[in-house]
């Protein structure tokens, strides 16, 4: 116990060590920058994560001088380089933040934050077989026709694959005296759903190349289009986090070879993994996505911020100084256990 609390409290130190340059973000001055520009933060990131890291990637290298280095993947796919491939990352970014709750902590890491929230959505082409009837009124029947192709992610390396699977779970179950659609809908559903790449990343390509008719998705990634898309149902999106409603998406399960996920409201999380090479400039690109301009970028890119940032408090004393002046730390988000 005496070596994790020294650990701890060197990763602790090591995130205050340099001052981030953000002020010139956040107050219009200078960025301050005091890292040498060969400094490099390496980061295994959900691919729903690629639109905001990618548009903040410039600035936050130019405020720090920081060099960025950026792998995206599906969110379980991203864990296992850390837990089973022996890889290193400054920064680890889940869709899912129950996967570092559970997978990282306290093997691989000590702490984690809760910084951005979601919600599963529908996209397809204009010319998409029965686009013009399409509504959020009706989207089960469209999508439970014969020959219709529906497409989603892995739900063994992607948490959107095993989202997407729950949405159409979660349709057939009632839901405060409904349901949206019976059994046999859903059976459709699932008869019509493919898996035709490992990540949400490359779907879009394929609604639009023709090869698959809709995607399920997240809902910033459909906002970032201009494909035509629908919004669910709350009841099988995902998105609300209040004991109602987390109390029935956990009655949607995936089994995969990955493990058996539950459903819950959608919350996304970082950490700097213990592994990490460079943890105080991984602290640096969390503390980020909790100020002003990274809360700015995620609001662009579809994703809705959590305010400030969370920490479980348990792991509070673990979390460096630069991020914990930005986050509060406590035992539950809402409906979830941190």
């Amino acid at each position: 116990m005496a070596k994790q609390r020294s650990r701890r409290a060197f990763l602790r130190a090591l995130g205050a060590a340099t001052p981030i340059g953000l002020a010139g973000c956040t107050a219009g001055g200078s960025s301050g920058s005091d890292t040498p520009g060969d400094a490099d933060v390496e980061i295994f990131h959900a691919g729903s994560l690629a639109p905001p890291f990618s548009m903040a990637e410039p600035t936050f290298e130019e405020e720090t001088g920081i060099d960025v280095t950026r792998e995206p993947k599906g969110s379980v796919a991203s864990t296992k380089k850390i837990t089973e491939q022996g890889r290193t990352a400054d920064v680890l970014g889940t869709s899912d933040f129950r996967l570092i709750r559970d997978r990282i902590v306290p093997d691989y890491g000590d702490w984690y934050a809760v910084f951005t929230t979601n919600a599963m959505s529908i996209q397809h082409r204009e010319d998409s077989p029965c686009a013009d009837e399409i509504s959020a009124e009706n989207w089960w029947e469209i999508l439970s026709r014969d020959g219709i192709s529906i497409g989603h992610s892995d739900p063994a390396v992607d948490p959107g694959g095993y989202r997407a699977v729950m949405a159409q779970q979660l349709g057939a179950i009632e839901f405060d005296g409904a349901r949206l659609y019976d059994d046999a809908t859903y059976q459709n559903l699932r008869a019509n759903s493919t898996v035709p790449t490992g990540t949400e990343t490359n779907l879009e390509g394929q609604l639009r190349s023709g090869e698959l008719d809709y995607v399920i998705y997240y809902q910033s990634i459909s906002a970032s289009s201009d494909l035509p898309s629908v919004d669910l149902q709350p009841e099988v999106d995902l998105s609300k986090a209040t004991n109602a409603y987390a109390k029935h998406y956990a009655k949607a399960t995936v089994e995969t070879e990955s493990g058996t996920f539950t459903g819950a409201p959608i919350a996304y999380g970082m950490t700097v993994p213990s592994v990490a090479e460079s943890p105080a400039l991984g602290a640096r690109w969390i503390e980020y996505f909790a100020t002003e301009p990274g809360r700015a970028v995620l609001e662009q890119k579809g994703l809705q911020p959590v305010s400030p940032i969370v920490v479980p408090k348990s792991d509070e004393s673990a979390v460096p100084d630069r991020v914990m002046e930005h986050a509060e730390a406590r035992e539950t988000l809402g409906p979830l256990e941190l």
